[in-house]
């Protein structure tokens, strides 16, 4: 396990809790920055949401950074699939990529739905995490096996809409939070946004293996101490 880098609260009037609990509230939810900042006064810290969100961009990418750290490997089936995305009237293509067990591998904004760009996410992948899967399953898209031909010409591929599912209710939970957020005003601030929102859903998202009621609890708790110790506050 890599070492979590430090992270400074300094020349911060609020302390570093309160600090680390609003980008939580905000990246772990699906809230507005203006219902954090009403959570919070309710508990009498008054903060604007301004505020929420300069948090956010600033110490939201460090924490990121050292869940990922913590992440364990991928699982060796690899579910790639894209959606588009509109911005200031643009079409982008957020490119995403699951394991068979929904963990969020990887996700890249690009502008285009071609052989180029699936092939960049697949390069980008392996590149990551240092092992070629098993195998990867997607959609219909063509621009997938050609990618592939060109990368590792030996990987299983699995090419059919109905085996996609787990790729593609994957985007679910940025759907959501992209209707909270009425939109993202910038490509870069996107990337910015689900880098975090990635990291932080597939901490304290919960396995398959242990969906019953105690050991969801177990792993609640321990999801939350992950996020501490990535903030620098445990």
């Amino acid at each position: 396990m890599q070492t979590r880098s430090i992270i400074s609260y300094k020349r911060h009037r609020f302390p570093p809790e309160i600090i680390a609990h609003a980008v939580w509230l905000y990246v772990r939810f699906n809230l507005s920055l203006r219902e954090v900042e009403e959570m919070l006064l309710e508990r009498g810290i008054d903060v604007s949401y301004e505020t929420v969100r300069r948090w956010t961009s600033k110490f939201g990418p460090q924490i990121a950074r050292n869940l990922r750290r913590r992440q364990a490997r991928p699982g060796d089936v690899w579910h790639l699939d894209e959606v588009v995305v509109k911005i200031a009237g643009r079409s982008f293509w957020l490119w995403r990529a699951v394991d068979q067990d929904g963990v969020t591998l990887d996700e890249i904004l690009q502008t285009r739905r071609d052989k180029r760009a699936a092939k960049r996410l697949l390069v980008r992948l392996i590149k990551r995490y240092s092992v070629v899967p098993k195998r990867i399953v997607t959609d219909k898209l063509r621009s997938y096996n050609a990618a592939k031909r060109d990368v590792a010409p030996g990987l299983d591929h699995w090419s059919h809409k109905g085996l996609n599912n787990r790729a593609e209710n994957s985007h679910l939970p940025f759907r959501k939070r992209e209707k909270t957020m009425q939109g993202f005003r910038s490509p870069g601030g996107l990337q910015r946004f689900i880098s975090v929102h990635s990291a932080t859903r597939n901490c304290f998202s919960v396995p398959a293996r242990r969906r019953n009621a105690q050991t969801i609890r177990y792993h609640r708790m321990e999801a939350i101490d992950a996020w501490k110790t990535a903030s620098g506050i445990a």
